[in-house]
């Protein structure tokens, strides 16, 4: 049964947990879609990890549906208590982490490339493949399944149906033929001769 007859932004936090406590469950999702994003936002800033951020959101959410039987209107508001309730809870995890204190701990590394970096792979990947590209389809071929596939010379063979000599021709000269193409972008590939 839906009691809500106001658009949901009218209707004030703690009187949604009373009808949620009554039976109303759209009362329940309003409260939830207002609240959640908000306590996650709280949460990840006191912890700096999503996952227990998300944790600690929820567990926040299922206490407030527990003691929606006994809210009293007026008392309190509820976005107060569930700041209360998400502050003590981040503050367990907090002291459950600590072995060392909190500002000794590390930023964690992203490990990602950076974005000049990301641009200078691109960068090269595409050099890379104009040059295969202007090799003879024979030697191109035996230079990817050789050098980017990384597959034997007795495999390859068996593959293009030739003799091991002949992929170790095709892939020498395919080697010299890219290095002879790449040699003049050496620098804007970021390659120095160190």
């Amino acid at each position: 049964m839906n009691q809500l007859s106001q658009p949901q932004a009218e209707i004030p936090d703690d009187a949604l947990l009373v009808l949620y406590a009554n039976g109303d469950a759209m009362a329940a999702r309003h409260l939830s879609q207002r609240l959640l994003p908000r306590l996650l936002s709280h949460a990840f800033r006191m912890l700096n990890d999503q996952a227990e951020a998300e944790d600690v959101a929820q567990e926040a959410m299922l206490r407030l549906w527990k003691i929606a039987p006994d809210w009293r209107q007026g008392e309190a508001k509820v976005t107060t208590w569930l700041y209360r309730v998400v502050a003590n809870l981040c503050t367990d995890r907090l002291r459950r982490r600590r072995g060392v204190a909190l500002d000794a701990i590390a930023e964690p590394e992203d490990g990602a490339a950076s974005v000049a970096e990301q641009m200078q792979d691109r960068t090269r990947i595409d050099a890379l493949q104009e040059a295969l590209n202007s090799l003879p389809d024979r030697q191109r071929q035996a230079v990817i399944l050789r050098h980017i596939e990384g597959l034997g010379n007795p495999e390859i063979a068996v593959i293009m149906e030739i003799g091991v000599e002949a992929v170790e021709s095709l892939t020498a000269r395919g080697k010299r033929a890219l290095a002879q193409i790449l040699a003049s972008r050496r620098e804007e590939l970021g390659y120095s001769d160190d």
